[in-house]
């Protein structure tokens, strides 16, 4: 019988000395434009997670059927398909009527031995999807089944009457720890928290070594609420100093499915023996909260401070966003 996860909680605090300001964003097309045969738009329609993989930043969409691929020191942006699906399609939407589809990879980390590996969100069964990308220039892009994998984590959720709906991983020292985003009001189940889960065992289990890993770590956190809709985990990233920054945002909806007006961004520190947590509202040069919905964040090289974000613009004919934040404690 496997044991309990070790379960602890804690309520992220706003402080008052934190800042986190956004730069000038730009928007992320593709140096080639639109791919029509491949069913591509020539822009990033849904940025919603980011990670540096060697000197290349990969952007994952969570509505497209690829990856973007962007060259920090250049700006040149290329996508790596991935499978299409029903119809040779590989944007799926409402006014398409193919939005249930979606592989909804919300997520990404950086293996050891540098595969990039992204998740889907696991909020319904197509969304139970994993993609890895060896390390180098030119590789191509696995897509990998996970549903017993998504099966153990459902189990966390559905023992407090949520749904599944992984936003956001890391690979923090020996483990690997998903973020579990929270949607809805305050007294409809909403649940924001870390799982943890042995980063050996998970990359035995991916290469076929071993038995499915098993969450042995949950952090429960309580990340606030604006006019009764609380912040929901939307991704994270760890810096040289062992602390993990992350993002939440309000989102007005009771439904992981569906978008919702967003009401605030923030900015979070979770320090390295997850002690204690710190947030503070995402502001624009002018100093004013940022009416983006940010999904993404990478520490830039050599900086605890700068990150690189990504935001979803939730409008498939609008180029999702990159832009930095400049983070002072």
């Amino acid at each position: 019988m496997s044991r309990s996860p070790e379960l602890h909680t804690l309520r992220a605090s706003l402080s008052t000395s934190l800042t986190a300001t956004l730069g000038t964003p730009r928007p992320l097309r593709y140096d080639h434009g639109a791919h029509p045969l491949e069913d591509l738009p020539g822009h990033v329609r849904a940025a919603s997670s980011i990670r540096r993989q060697g000197h290349r930043l990969v952007i994952l969409q969570d509505d497209v059927s690829a990856l973007a691929v962007l060259d920090p020191s250049t700006g040149s942006t290329h996508p790596i398909l991935l499978p299409a699906g029903p119809d040779g399609a590989r944007v799926f939407d409402d006014a398409r009527g193919n939005k249930k589809f979606k592989l909804d990879l919300e997520a990404c980390v950086v293996l050891p031995d540098g595969r990039l590996v992204a998740f889907g969100s696991g909020s319904s069964p197509q969304r139970e999807k994993l993609v890895t990308i060896a390390a180098g220039k030119g590789a191509m892009a696995q897509q990998l089944s996970g549903g017993d994998f998504y099966a153990s984590l459902r189990i966390h959720t559905a023992a407090r009457r949520t749904r599944l709906n992984i936003e956001g991983a890391v690979v923090h020292g020996d483990w690997l720890r998903l973020l579990q985003r929270g949607i809805g009001k305050r007294d409809s189940g909403s649940w924001n928290a870390i799982l943890g889960i042995s980063l050996n065992r998970f990359v035995g289990w991916l290469d076929g070594r071993n038995p499915l890993p098993s969450v042995r770590r949950i952090l429960e956190v309580d990340l606030g609420a604006v006019a009764g809709v609380p912040f929901g985990f939307t991704d994270a990233a760890v810096t040289d100093d062992g602390r993990v920054a992350f993002l939440a945002c309000a989102e007005d909806t009771d439904d992981v499915l569906i978008d919702g007006p967003l009401l605030g961004c923030r900015f979070g520190w979770l320090d390295p023996d997850d002690q204690a947590a710190v947030m503070t509202t995402v502001v624009d040069s002018d100093g004013q909260p940022t009416r983006l919905k940010l999904e993404g964040i990478e520490t830039r090289i050599d900086s605890g401070s700068v990150f690189d974000v990504v935001a979803d613009m939730d409008r498939g004919d609008e180029p999702a966003q990159i832009a930095e934040l400049t983070v002072r404690d």
